[in-house]
């Protein structure tokens, strides 16, 4: 565990299982943006275990139950960053779970092909 890691440090957990756990981010996108993160300190998606990626899933989809009831958004965007290219800022696995709105935004085609704005519209 590293001791400047601040996903190494669980705080205000809304979900967990053995290998994960989910709080609200707090710079929301949206109202009831999640993360999703993984308990085990590893960089990225792509170095994490088969289990540890089925027990993010599996809170991926306990989360989305939750907006739904909570929030009742209109859609979602899963997102996550692998690399300081991707722009990575916290060097710890974490899974966006962003609620969207209708009307959040003029014209939301291209979705995630959005984090290159010239190429969110096809």
């Amino acid at each position: 565990m590293e001791q400047k890691c601040i996903f190494c440090h669980e705080e205000e957990a809304l979900l967990q299982n053995e290998l994960a756990w989910a709080r609200y981010d707090k710079y929301p996108v949206s109202p009831g943006h999640l993360l999703i993160i993984a308990r085990r300190h590893v960089q990225c998606y792509f170095d994490s275990t088969p289990k540890e990626r089925l027990a993010l899933n599996q809170l991926l989809e306990e989360a989305k139950k939750l907006l739904d009831k909570e929030y009742r958004p209109d859609g979602y965007n899963i997102g996550v960053n692998c690399g300081d290219a991707a722009g990575q800022t916290i060097m710890h696995l974490h899974i966006h779970l962003i609620p969207r709105y209708q009307g959040d935004i003029d014209n939301p085609r291209g979705g995630v092909r959005g984090v290159i704005p010239d190429k969110r519209m096809y």
